[in-house]
């Protein structure tokens, strides 16, 4: 989704593979999460919570042992940040997020909303795209959430949720 996303909105071959390659990467910090939190069944605690959110900063430090992932570790440590500033690890806020994150940020909530949890059933489609619309300025970019809204459909197609 990330890369379609990346695409469409015209970005350079080098940042389109950027943010496709961070997409994949952004959550590979919950190696270090105990499996009986990722796997919980149910809602978690606010100590398991705690516990998950550190995954960006495990992932970031996971990355950044390579100098070639320096960028890459910058976007999965913030893809949690929300434009309000309100979101984790570092609470920053708006353009100071780098962009491949707050692109994560949108494909990430598509994909967790368009998915069955063991808390709560899939949204469907129309909830989805009206919770995303809701919360651009708050959660999201709303540069980014305009560019989702413009190419929801090829998203969803490409994200196998619209076949």
């Amino acid at each position: 989704m990330v890369l379609a996303l990346a695409k469409r909105m015209g970005f350079s071959k080098d940042e389109v593979m950027l943010f496709h390659f961070s997409a994949h990467l952004h959550d590979i910090g919950k190696i270090g999460i105990p499996d009986a939190i990722l796997r919980k069944n149910g809602r978690l605690t606010d100590a398991e919570f705690a516990v998950i959110k550190q995954h960006p900063e495990i992932g970031a430090r996971i990355l950044r042992k390579s100098p070639a992932f320096a960028e890459i570790a910058e976007i999965v440590l913030h893809h949690h940040e929300r434009f309000d500033g309100l979101g984790y690890p570092d609470g920053i806020s708006g353009y100071n997020i780098p962009l491949g994150s707050r692109l994560i940020a949108v494909c990430d909530s598509i994909d967790a909303m368009m998915t069955t949890r063991s808390y709560r059933k899939a949204f469907s489609e129309q909830d989805c795209y009206e919770e995303i619309k809701r919360c651009s300025g708050t959660r999201y970019d709303p540069d980014v959430v305009d560019a989702v809204m413009t190419h929801w459909k090829e998203l969803m197609k490409v994200a196998g949720y619209n076949l």
